[in-house]
């Protein structure tokens, strides 16, 4: 403990990382009913913790080994540290990053001079080729996590905790290979020994969960992907004894809590975080609703904002059902004419439909794929009872990966037993009920047979919608049309429709 109190007192971070502000998450608080705040390492230069470590080690190499040049392998953060270290120390480096990382951290590396090469699926592999390259090149190997000088690097953001927060009752760390945590916790906890320190990691990525569980370091067979920043399959034989010294619990959370957390963390501070850098805030949310915190001071620590652009639209979706804001059912209800208007005045009411999907397989029942805008985990008991009390049939997709990540996108597909169908597009403002007044205002003697609508969060609702119009009725069809006040566009030649539908 002495060693490493001594260790980060004395490390070298500051020549090229900043004291980061520890802001206060108004909305966040305010939802919690704590006093929560942000350790905003996601503004240090290349918008992560990790040049603390990496600067830390490479400072106190000795002149021939600076001469020699380092070596790491990282998922991009820790990359992006090293770079950056060495290009102020001007040391050669050389950089090994898994094939999946994404290429804004690539990208960042490669513009800060170092010289990247791309090996493996995950951080393991990656590693495994630059202990190749280090034996090949005589290159010093800067590893992310398990060193005293990369791990006193990271704890000086446990001495700058301290400093801003004298006062402070949890600290939430995200973990990977536990580098962040055991510099952390070792100077906090040495300093202020009721400070409850929590880690946090996904689920699927959970290597320092399994092996404190287990009393010695777990190999992970595999690792998901989507927080790369902590696809860790072992922790550190260095970090290991640290986290079980002194960190009091590890918890894990799902891919849509760190969505959500994203989300929430955008809110306070419009800033985009990563999935790894929200996931202090996505534990420290679930901890907080789990044992019913109140009044304390809290701290989350936002590790990184090396977020992949393409990604977004994947979060903002997941965020919903993160939040409890959304949940989605199948549900089979009759096949004739309007029993989807029948169907949405029964039951939605207040809430707002977030996704509606149908395609007519059959003359008797529809299978139908819905999601519903929801206040809570009551709520969506609430509505699933609710169709099980009008006779629907119903499945809660709410927890279904499958369902989330692919069949929400398949739902559709040819109909066999279509007679006469047209297809058109319809745009209306968005607002609650929005969809309810459409399918009222579509009410006729026509069958629907494909229906599609998602909320985007835009200010219009787009809907397409397949009909069952014979020629007899073509006419009449097109005086319904012009009625509808609703801007139309008929889908019926295109391509799309054709190829697919």
């Amino acid at each position: 403990m002495d060693t490493l109190i001594k260790e980060v007192l004395n490390a070298r971070v500051y020549d090229v990382a900043v004291m980061t502000p520890l802001d206060t998450a108004e909305k966040l608080s305010a939802r919690l009913d704590n006093h929560v705040l942000l350790k905003r390492e996601d503004l240090q230069p290349c918008y992560s913790f990790k040049v603390r470590g990496a600067y830390n080690k490479i400072f106190h190499l000795t002149p021939r080994e600076k001469a020699q040049g380092v070596i790491c392998a990282s998922a991009g953060n820790h990359a992006q540290g090293v770079a950056l270290a060495a290009k102020h120390l001007s040391i050669a480096a050389t950089i090994v990053m898994p094939v999946t990382t994404p290429g804004i951290k690539v990208d960042a590396v490669r513009a800060l001079g170092g010289e990247v090469v791309l090996s493996g699926d995950h951080f393991s592999e990656a590693y495994d080729h630059a202990c190749k390259l280090k034996g090949e090149a005589g290159a010093i190997f800067i590893h992310p996590f398990d060193d005293p000088l990369v791990i006193a690097g990271q704890g000086t953001i446990g001495h700058e905790l301290i400093q801003q927060c004298p006062d402070l009752d949890m600290v939430f760390v995200p973990v990977g290979g536990g580098g962040l945590i055991a510099g952390i916790a070792g100077f906090v906890k040495s300093l202020r020994p009721r400070v409850r320190i929590i880690g946090v990691e996904p689920e699927g990525s959970d290597a320092m969960r399994q092996s404190t569980q287990a009393g010695s370091r777990v190999n992970l067979d595999e690792v998901s992907l989507f927080a790369d920043g902590v696809a860790v399959r072992q922790v550190g034989s260095l970090t290991f004894p640290l986290v079980q010294a002194h960190v009091d619990e590890i918890i894990t959370v799902t891919t849509d809590e760190i969505c959500s957390a994203l989300k929430s963390i955008y809110e306070d501070t419009r800033s985009i975080v990563e999935p790894a850098g929200a996931l202090a805030v996505a534990g420290l949310r679930r901890y907080v609703s789990a044992n019913a915190v109140r009044g304390q001071r809290i701290v989350a620590i936002n590790s990184g904002a090396n977020m992949n652009f393409d990604r977004l639209h994947f979060v903002a979706e997941r965020a919903r059902t993160g939040e409890m804001r959304e949940a989605l059912f199948a549900v089979t209800i009759p096949e004739k004419p309007g029993a989807l208007r029948f169907f949405c005045e029964q039951l939605v009411e207040e809430r707002m439909i977030t996704e509606f999907n149908y395609r007519l397989n059959g003359r008797s029942e529809a299978q139908i794929f819905v999601g519903i805008s929801i206040r809570s985990g009551e709520e969506r008991e609430s509505f699933r009872r609710k169709l099980e009390k009008h006779g629907y049939g119903n499945i809660d997709l709410t927890d279904n990966e499958l369902a989330k990540s692919h069949v929400r996108h398949m739902v559709g597909g040819k109909s066999l037993h279509r007679q006469n169908e047209v297809l058109y597009s319809f745009e209306f403002p968005e607002r609650p009920k929005a969809l309810l007044d459409f399918l009222l205002a579509m009410e006729g003697s026509w069958n629907i047979s494909l229906f599609h609508y998602r909320m985007h969060g835009g200010d219009f609702g787009r809907v397409l919608v397949g009909m069952e119009i014979p020629e007899a009725d073509k006419g009449l069809f097109g005086a319904f049309l012009n009625k509808l006040q609703y801007h139309y566009q008929d889908e019926t030649d295109n391509p799309v429709y054709r190829l697919f539908l």
